[in-house]
């Protein structure tokens, strides 16, 4: 199984201008893009918005055809609005990359099952919603060494990450706060992007 964070580093240093769109653990200061980016002023962090990151990324790669968007998604994240997979896939952005790390649990909330993770075949959803791609990595090694063929592969691409359960069990209110909101990387992202 692969550890959150090596997973997050290893996309983030194949990104190649890429823009990110992380959600709860990929965004996460302990074990996500926060500690690692490479390119904070391409990330558009959708913290607070649970389920949201795949449609958010859906738009952006709509709006920017010649970047390339990759989402990191967690497993009970992309639960709570899987009609984006069809969504996603009838809109068949050739620029989107829709990673999913799957570790079982809520863990930013302090680790409560997912309701069917056992028996859930996301890749089988994927490919069924009409994925172009379809990927499953389930070691450091084999990710590093496929991602070249993930990101020459045309999209809509997913990519499925299993990843060990790191539980978040420090109360919100004394958790550290990633320096950059998202409020900021809607106002900056544009600029950076040079879009009026």
């Amino acid at each position: 199984m692969l550890k959150n964070q090596d997973a997050v580093k290893v996309i983030d240093s194949k990104r190649n201008g890429a823009i990110i769109v992380p959600t709860m653990n990929a965004n996460n200061v302990h074990f996500g893009l926060p500690t690692v980016t490479t390119d904070q002023k391409m990330d558009l962090p959708i913290s607070g918005a649970m389920g949201k990151a795949s449609s958010v990324g859906l738009g952006v790669a709509l709006a920017q055809p010649d970047k390339k968007v990759m989402i990191l998604d967690g497993d009970g994240s992309l639960l709570m609005n899987l009609g984006s997979l069809v969504t996603l896939s009838n809109k068949a952005p050739k620029n989107l990359y829709h990673f999913l790390f799957n570790n079982n649990v809520y863990a930013v909330t302090g680790g409560q099952p997912i309701p069917g993770s056992e028996v859930s075949d996301w890749e089988g959803m994927a490919k069924a919603a009409g994925y172009a791609k379809v990927f499953s990595f389930d070691n450091l090694e084999d990710l590093t060494t496929g991602l070249d063929e993930v990101f020459e592969s045309e999209g809509p691409v997913f990519v499925h990450l299993r990843v060990e359960p790191e539980i978040e069990n420090t109360p919100v209110q004394f958790r550290t706060r990633p320096s950059r909101t998202v409020q900021m990387a809607i106002k900056e992202l544009p600029e950076t992007l040079g879009v009026r």
